[in-house]
């Protein structure tokens, strides 16, 4: 999207000929000042900032190489006002245009399970399906009665409105196919799209109420779309979600079609969409959805704003033709650019993404099949450690990661 020309004729001469520019460098070096041209216009130097900040991302690539992890549409750097974005990401690192950390569960609660079996076999028993060691009660004792059959509890959290200070607390109780995330935060979160809430829209920057109200619907669309839709949950094609973004950024759009046609290493539709195998996993309750969305000015320049939606999914997940039960958890933050439509272009009803990062907890961390693939209990008896940080999945006080390696989760 870049700022509309403008209606005024340009100047014949805009900029000094480039053998006049020249000439004034070897001069200057050279300590004969006297034939150089006069201070370069506007134009050129605009043409020199964009040059210098291309070569800062170039950069900045040439260090991220070798990077395991790294797939989040890269935040521009800064650009004088009328350079709407930047290079293609292609262009600035040749990587997949998004982030995602991706944390598993083997290592943690394999040491875990195995320690709890060697002392009390019976509590190791009630980590398998339908908690064999817990009767009628979870784990904590409470009965049926305390939630629904989703798992919900009777009094649900208050909306997030601000960064938590610290992780939710230890939650006890097995998950099972009819009471997913029992054991879990995320049975005091609200299910589904109501979850994502819109702040009042107000003119932001020069950027008219309207427009910061039409970019906010549109983010929590695609949201949406990326995660709750059941189709693409299934394996689908994320029809909707790809439908809003702008078609101007046709680089980063052509790039996320690929990713789900033919996903790739480098280039996997799991850094920004929720994609299952329906042939491996039962999608089972409501999905549970915390967190919240924010409009901010734009620093860089005038008629900009900057909206940035950090929410987790939880899903409750079952393996398919059994009753094992599990949850995976999704981070995802993104920043949508909503500018003044008088100043800058851009498609009517669709969405400039800026960035895009996730997180994944409980992924087998396998790369390039566009899936998650979740691990049960029984697959964390047979599996070998993993490698990496731990990191609670939970925990969104925070910031998202930004850890190269596939790392472990501490709980699910």
């Amino acid at each position: 999207m870049a700022e509309k020309p403008s209606e005024e004729p340009r100047p014949e001469s805009a900029a000094p000929p480039g053998d006049a520019w020249e000439q004034f460098l070897r001069d200057s070096e050279a300590g004969v000042p006297a034939s150089a041209p006069k201070e370069p216009s506007a134009r050129a130097r605009m043409v020199t900032e964009r040059l210098r900040a291309l070569d800062e991302a170039q950069a900045a690539a040439a260090g991220r190489k070798g990077r395991r992890f790294g797939r989040s549409r890269p935040v521009a750097p800064a650009r004088p006002e009328g350079w709407r974005t930047g290079p293609a990401w292609r262009e600035m690192d040749g990587r997949a245009s998004r982030r995602r950390t991706v944390w598993s569960v083997v290592g943690v609660l394999t040491a875990a399970a195995l320690a709890v079996g060697a002392v009390n076999p019976s509590a190791a028993l009630s980590w398998l399906p339908g908690g064999l060691g817990g009767g009628g009660a979870d784990a904590s004792g409470a009965s049926a009665s305390r939630v629904d059959a989703s798992g919900v509890e009777a009094s649900p959290l208050a909306p997030e409105t601000a960064r938590p200070t610290g992780a939710p607390g230890e939650a006890e109780g097995i998950p099972t196919r009819e009471r997913p995330f029992t054991g879990s935060p995320a049975a005091r979160w609200e299910a589904g799209a109501d979850a994502i809430r819109l702040p009042r829209a107000k003119a932001v920057n020069g950027v008219p109420a309207a427009r910061i109200e039409e970019a906010l619907r549109g983010t929590k669309e695609f949201l949406a779309a990326a995660n709750l839709d059941p189709a693409v949950l299934k394996g689908g094609e994320p029809v909707k979600a790809l439908a809003l973004v702008d078609p101007l950024e046709a680089d980063y759009l052509a790039d996320l079609r690929a990713a789900v046609r033919r996903p790739t290493e480098d280039n996997d539709p799991v850094s920004a969409f929720t994609r299952f195998d329906p042939e491996k996993v039962d999608l089972v309750g409501h999905v549970r959805v915390r967190g919240r969305m924010t409009v901010a000015p734009d620093t860089a320049a005038e008629g900009r704003a900057l909206i940035t939606a950090d929410y987790t999914f939880v899903y409750g997940v079952a393996r398919v033709g059994g009753d094992e039960t599990t949850r995976v958890i999704v981070r995802r933050v993104l920043q949508v650019d909503a500018a003044d439509p008088s100043r800058y272009q851009g498609t009517e009803g669709r969405l400039w993404i800026r960035d895009l990062a996730s997180e994944i907890g409980n992924d087998d961390c396998r790369e390039g099949d566009g899936l998650i693939n979740p691990s049960f209990f029984s697959d964390l008896l047979s599996a070998s450690p993993q490698a990496g940080g731990t990191r609670d999945p939970y925990d969104r006080s925070t910031s998202v990661s930004r850890e190269d390696e596939c790392g472990v989760v501490s709980r699910t």
